[in-house]
């Protein structure tokens, strides 16, 4: 049994820089600004839950993930994923992982969602019979199998999130990140993705299901544990019995008060 915990962030720090006018950076040529995403973020998740990361519109998820999946480098502290650095060890990093994003342009909208696989299976290194067999493996999962040889551009909001996590499957990854899945979503395809992801995914599979939102019911429902961000920093962690006190008070009242802002509901 592996050690180490699934994901790991110590004192994690991340600054963008502000985009500027013309007229300022004339004035001010050498003036350099930033607005902090991550201010000295802690994390620890452990391996075969399903982990609810809770925040507010830019409240730093998104970054925290693209961390965690080495697509964006932290500026101070540190992160670790599988035991192994994002900065020092990315390879082991991306071996470990899948990620799955609800951004429909990743996907050739011409192409079938078989053939989209077949795309991004070859860019896994899959090849021949092995690369049809898991392909057909991660149509079964997440049940596109009768939808596999329509056009991407036929497929619904919800058929296209399921193609996402078919993708994010190939590579047959212990660590799935996931960024807002349920976005855009009626109520009863949503329950669908929490039920698949923890159900299907940690559940059956035994995977470690990291995904971000800002659904309360989604987190309370089909999250193991939860984490609140709020301006840059995990505000509290915990299982909702814990963080709630076993119902005395609602999650709706303890994420306000964690983060001064009121959630989006669906």
């Amino acid at each position: 049994m592996n050690p180490n915990p699934a994901i790991l962030a110590e004192n994690l720090v991340k600054r963008y820089p502000v985009f500027r006018g013309f007229r300022d950076l004339v004035r001010r040529p050498f003036e350099r600004r930033t607005t902090t995403a991550l201010d000295g973020l802690d994390l620890r998740v452990e391996r075969g839950r399903a982990f609810c990361l809770l925040g507010p519109n830019g409240a730093g998820k998104t970054t925290l993930i693209k961390i965690l999946a080495t697509l964006v480098l932290p500026d101070g502290g540190r992160a670790s994923v599988d035991g192994h650095d994002v900065e020092r060890q990315p390879g082991p990093v991306k071996n470990a992982i899948g990620y799955a994003i609800n951004d429909e342009r990743s996907f050739y909208w011409r192409l079938t969602g078989r053939q989209n696989l077949e795309f991004f299976g070859a860019l896994y290194g899959l090849r021949g019979p092995a690369r049809d067999r898991k392909i057909d493996e991660v149509l079964r999962l997440t049940r596109l199998e009768a939808a596999a040889d329509l056009r991407f551009n036929a497929y619904s909001t919800g058929m296209r999130q399921m193609l996402a996590f078919a993708r994010a499957l190939l590579a047959d990854a212990s660590i799935l990140l996931v960024d807002e899945p349920t976005r855009s979503l009626d109520p009863q395809a949503a329950d669908r993705i929490g039920s698949f992801l923890r159900g299907e995914l940690v559940e059956g599979k035994g995977k470690t299901v990291f995904w971000a939102t800002h659904d309360l019911a989604e987190a309370a429902e089909f999250a193991h544990e939860i984490a609140v961000i709020g301006r840059g920093r995990i505000r509290l962690q915990g299982t909702v019995a814990s963080l709630t006190g076993e119902g005395r008070t609602s999650l709706r009242q303890v994420y306000e008060k964690a983060v001064g802002d009121p959630p989006v509901s669906r």
